[in-house]
């Protein structure tokens, strides 16, 4: 390893593996997400459907890795089978992320590129919670530990980044409904519409009649996911061939970042999910709020179901204590009566390098679940402000973290 890439070593000589801050906040290593949506110019409402999208604060449990692009354009047409839209849909993606270099950018997100070309390890430094004040250049050269810290990164910052495009479909419930004249067919075929086929609405037609209970919208989102490739070979690359810092710039390798095509991202699958918002005689909201609302509710709904789905996205949590057994997730996070977590304890190994080790199971109970999503202390009055779990007494402790395993 040459010696330029030597330097970086300053910014990880030690690790904390968890804190906890001043401010009594969890301190521990988010994966990283990068969200954007498909957007459509012919769609109804669609600059308040942006606005929302973009505005909307990446979840907490992940690092905001956003770039400045959030949209990208609508090319595929509606009419064709929804099977074949969603083939022709993530190939139309996939060929946007290449073109637009969308993996390259966020690697030098990541390592703080400038304008110059120059890189530096601070935002990596302050994810990873690696102290850098210790260390001096030539206890570098001959450290393990640094070259095991700068693998570590790799593996528990940048490997951990993702992307979520979100394809959202919208239905005005009140404009279906005029045209059935029927509350029970206005729902369906909204729903339908939507692509919600299993959804079942109870309504009482009798009491509130199509003017209220017709109002309001279904929306559905199908989001592909994207993991950012991260390896032994790339990084091996990127630190020997690209590396450079500001004020001691190295143009060839500059260039050679610029004209690299190394840097990909590799599709892992994608989900559907809906929200159903309902107005009626007594809501007081706008009808640009009641869209924000069911487009926050579908994205997260959305990434709850992907995490469900896809393992390799599945955050960690810190238990905010272990008498009661609780943590700060909930229904926002697709929690279900009998959902399994493993609870792990953080190590460092021999090496220097971050290790989980499962201490235990806790599971999910119904009543005790957190709701946590968008606008919920507006429509129910739990007081709950955590999840508690089912396990083992006296041995869980805050800061442990728990991931999901079903």
């Amino acid at each position: 390893m040459k010696q330029s890439l030597l330097l970086i070593f300053i910014y990880l000589f030690s690790f904390t593996a968890f804190t906890q801050s001043e401010s009594n906040d969890l301190v521990y290593r988010r994966s990283s997400l990068y969200t954007l949506m498909i957007s459509d110019e012919n769609k109804a409402h669609q600059e308040v459907i942006q606005n929302s999208f973009i505005n909307y604060p990446i979840p907490e449990k992940f690092n905001s890795h956003s770039l400045e692009k959030r949209t990208i354009p609508k090319t595929i047409n509606d009419s064709v089978s929804k099977k074949e839209l969603y083939v022709l849909q993530q190939q139309a993606i996939t060929d946007f992320l290449t073109t637009n270099d969308v993996a390259k950018f966020m690697v030098s997100k990541w390592f703080n590129r400038s304008e110059e070309g120059g890189f530096n390890m601070n935002l990596i430094s302050e994810r990873g919670h690696y102290n850098a004040t210790d260390l001096d250049v030539k206890i570098a050269r001959n450290s393990e530990r640094g070259t095991a810290l700068i693998a570590d990164a790799g593996e528990e910052l940048i490997k951990n980044t993702f992307v979520v495009i979100n394809n959202f479909k919208y239905t005005n419930k009140e404009e279906v409904a005029k045209k059935t004249n029927s509350i029970l067919s206005a729902v369906s075929s909204a729903a339908s519409q939507a692509g919600a086929s299993d959804l079942s609405l109870a309504v009482d037609t009798a009491a509130e009649g199509v003017d209220i209970l017709g109002k309001g919208y279904v929306i559905k989102t199908d989001s592909y996911l994207y993991q950012l490739v991260w390896n032994d070979e790339i990084a091996s690359i990127f630190y020997n061939d690209y590396w450079t810092e500001d004020g001691h710039i190295d143009t060839t390798r500059v260039n050679a970042f610029n004209s690299s095509n190394i840097f990909k991202l590799e599709y892992i699958g994608m989900e559907s999910a809906w929200a159903d918002l309902q107005s009626t005689k007594y809501t007081t909201q706008s009808e640009e709020d009641l869209i924000t609302v069911a487009t926050l509710k579908a994205s997260d709904a959305v990434i709850a179901k992907l995490q469900r789905t896809y393992e390799v996205f599945r955050t960690k949590t810190p238990l905010l204590s272990g008498d009661p057994i609780a943590a700060k997730i909930g229904l926002k996070e697709g929690l279900e009566k009998g959902d399994k977590y493993e609870v792990l304890e953080q190590i460092i190994n021999k090496e220097g390098k971050t290790e989980y080790k499962q201490i235990g199971i806790i599971k999910v109970e119904k009543n005790l679940i957190w709701d946590n999503r968008f606008m919920a202390t507006d429509e129910n009055e739990s007081e709950l402000e955590y999840t508690t779990f089912k396990g083992s007494k006296n041995k869980y402790f805050q800061g442990m973290l728990i991931r999901q395993i079903n």
